[in-house]
């Protein structure tokens, strides 16, 4: 399988709140050494995140509902830092290391849930939307143009639990092809539910498109060698969100496995429906929402206001 090719990528990932006060998307990187606690005393909640929200790259869609939900809960002083997936990562282990309250754009399946002990802020004003489900979209054409590879994508579909042994298997540096495919050989079982019956084929050449968040990289790589093994040619492409729905409506790439939907990634789906193959969901029971340590005293995004 081709290593995937990097077009302007802005890693990111979905939706869920894990807070921290940077003064910019540079200075995430670098504010691990204040010795803040989350026994401050004196400070508000508000004022120990510093009215931040670390999220993910500027037009991933959960930015957007996060900036809905600043204005839904009256946060009026906060801000949504835009950031990457492996920074907000990264803020994130060290808020766990330093005890620190910390708010960002989260989302599951990942494997930062299997890590560190994590809850989602409730959102009884619905800014993050209800359960997400993951898609697979075609360009259309390729049931015509590739047959074996449209029927092994429609087929594709599998539990959170799955793509997390994924997830967390590249957390702890295994390479995400290495991951993937220990899984396949450990679940041939699951795989087979998709290839049954499916004819192999000589070479031919099939490009995969998708965001470089964490769930994604698991899922494409995956599905990329389960293709690889039908014995077609796969290319991995890494794009920011919006280059990845435009690719597949315009042709660029033959499909993406890696469409979060209704809210994540629902402004992309009405811009580009006319023009692509909806396969459906090939995993439910996806979430996105703000996320905090459990230490953190808050439950509702509410909780987040200024007391």
């Amino acid at each position: 399988m081709k290593k995937f090719a990097m077009y302007t990528l802005t890693a990111g990932v979905l939706a869920g709140l894990s807070a921290c006060g940077e003064d910019d998307a540079a200075d995430v990187e670098e504010s691990n050494g204040e010795d803040e606690t989350v026994e401050d005393e004196g400070e508000s909640l508000a004022e120990q995140l510093e009215y931040t929200i670390t999220g993910i790259d500027a037009g991933a869609g959960i930015m957007e509902s996060a900036e809905q939900a600043i204005e839904d809960y009256d946060l009026e002083d906060y801000r949504v830092q835009s950031s990457s997936s492996s920074a907000m990562s990264s803020m994130l282990s060290s808020a766990f290391e330093d005890e620190e309250p910390i708010v960002v754009t989260g989302w599951t399946p990942h494997w930062k849930f299997e890590e560190f002990d994590l809850k989602y802020l409730d959102d009884p004003e619905q800014s993050f939307g209800e359960a997400e489900r993951i898609h697979t979209i075609a360009r259309e054409g390729l049931e015509e143009d590739m047959p074996e590879a449209y029927e092994v994508l429609d087929n594709f579909y599998w539990e959170p639990e799955h793509i997390e042994a994924i997830m967390v298997d590249i957390y702890n540096d295994v390479e995400p092809e290495d991951a993937a495919r220990e899984w396949i050989e450990e679940n041939e079982d699951i795989v087979s539910e998709w290839t049954e019956g499916v004819d192999e084929v000589e070479g031919e050449e099939i490009e995969i498109s998708f965001v470089a968040w964490d769930s994604e990289i698991a899922s494409t790589n995956m599905i990329g060698l389960v293709l690889e093994d039908m014995g077609y040619d796969v290319e991995l492409t890494a794009v920011e969100g919006a280059a990845m729905w435009e690719s597949v409506a315009t042709d660029a790439a033959d499909a993406t496995v890696a469409a979060w939907l209704p809210e994540t990634d629902g402004h992309y789906y009405e811009q580009h429906e006319d023009n692509i193959d909806d396969l459906g969901a090939n995993l439910e029971d996806a979430r996105v929402g703000l996320v905090v340590p459990e230490f953190v005293e808050a439950e509702s995004i509410g909780d987040l206001a200024e007391e």
